[in-house]
């Protein structure tokens, strides 16, 4: 199987140069704007979103206004295989927690191209099922993990899926992202920038050594990581 590196984003760029010619003539290049919600759960969702830079959280929002984030979809990823797959209704709300670039195309157009090829079909099968573990994992670690592995966990996964080791987050949607007030989520970030993991100020985060980070970070981390890196093996072995 030919691959061929022609996009930013890792998922299309690691696609076969038959699945990529099904899809490529669709693609736009489009800006994510940060705060900016792409679809509500329970609407429908028109385009789906290959990102090159930025960073999309899938977010559960209860009526009291609490808002929880369940997965994040970077460069390694796409938002929208769902709804080629079984319908354009959104399940999470999409909103865009880092800015950046992505590619975008119509679901219709993901859909047909997902018909026409097993291997594109089972390669977006995959990717939601490693979404589904990254919501799982979400569930259990704020469950279970203490707030230091879980921001550690939480940084280390924002810069996987954006690609920079400098991050923009108040401590106020930190706290929503992580489900930890916002007095915990300062806490533990000046935890984390004595033991020289971080330097954080005024809402920008720069992650100075990844390795004591990623030994801070709770389980959940490398088992993310691990689930998606299985996108890069042939979809049907």
């Amino acid at each position: 199987m030919e691959f061929v590196q022609r996009s930013p984003n890792r998922l299309l760029a690691h696609l076969s140069r038959d699945d990529f010619d099904l899809v490529g003539g669709h693609l736009r290049t489009t800006q994510l704007v940060h705060a900016a919600e792409l679809v509500a759960a329970g609407d429908d969702l028109v385009d789906a979103y290959f990102p090159h830079s930025g960073v999309i959280s899938l977010v559960v929002r209860l009526t009291g206004g609490e808002a929880t984030e369940i997965a994040m979809i970077g460069r390694d990823s796409v938002f929208g295989a769902s709804a080629a797959l079984a319908g354009p209704t959104a399940l999470t709300t999409a909103v865009i927690q880092s800015p950046g670039t992505c590619s975008a195309m119509p679901i219709r157009r993901l859909k047909e191209a997902a018909d026409q090829s097993p291997t594109l079909r089972a390669i977006l099968i995959r990717h939601e099922q490693a979404i589904f573990v990254q919501a799982q994992q979400s569930a259990g670690c704020i469950a279970s993990h203490p707030a230091m592995a879980r921001l550690a966990r939480w940084l280390l996964r924002a810069k996987d899926a954006g690609g920079c080791d400098e991050l923009d987050f108040t401590q106020e949607f930190l706290g929503q992202m992580l489900g930890v007030r916002r007095n915990a989520v300062s806490y533990v970030a000046a935890e984390l920038q004595k033991k020289g993991a971080i330097r954080f100020n005024r809402g920008r985060i720069l992650i100075t050594d990844a390795i004591k980070l990623e030994a801070i970070a709770c389980e959940c981390y490398g088992t993310v990581k691990n689930e998606l890196s299985q996108l890069k093996r042939n979809p049907l072995t």
